[in-house]
């Protein structure tokens, strides 16, 4: 009987890592996977769109990744240094993640409920999975 893999919750984790990585460096915005409520000026939301299991140990979800801001140089200043740190996530801490693509680059997608600034990148990230307990 093949072994039971369990994959990590890709889009938390990369959430996880990027509200780290940005805290770090002085962005102190909302970083997860639901549009907050009440929605700040300025936050990102990565939110998994497919992707598929690769072998027994590889998941290769499918990310997009977008992010608001005040205006649109806020909000395409915010996309570019989430993307630099999304491409620099593997090795992170010992996290799952191992490779990452960009399969979509950047691009402006204003808001369609508020018209607020919006831009959007999508990536495939490699996670490795773990072996179920017994």
């Amino acid at each position: 009987m093949p072994a039971a893999i369990v994959f990590p919750d890709a889009a938390e984790l990369v959430a996880t890592y990027l509200r780290q990585e940005l805290a770090g460096r002085g962005q102190t915005v909302h970083v997860g996977t639901r549009v907050p409520n009440p929605r700040p000026a300025a936050f990102v939301r990565v939110k998994r769109i497919g992707g598929a299991r690769l072998d027994v140990v590889t998941d290769r979800p499918r990310l997009d990744v977008h992010a608001w801001g005040g205006d649109d140089e806020a909000a395409h200043d915010l996309m570019q240094i989430t993307r630099a740190l999304l491409l620099a996530i593997p090795g992170w801490r010992g996290a799952a993640a191992y490779d990452v693509a960009e399969v979509g680059g950047p691009n402006e997608l204003p808001d369609p409920e508020t018209s607020s600034p919006r831009y959007a990148f999508a990536v495939e990230v490699s996670l490795r999975g773990k072996r179920l307990a017994p």
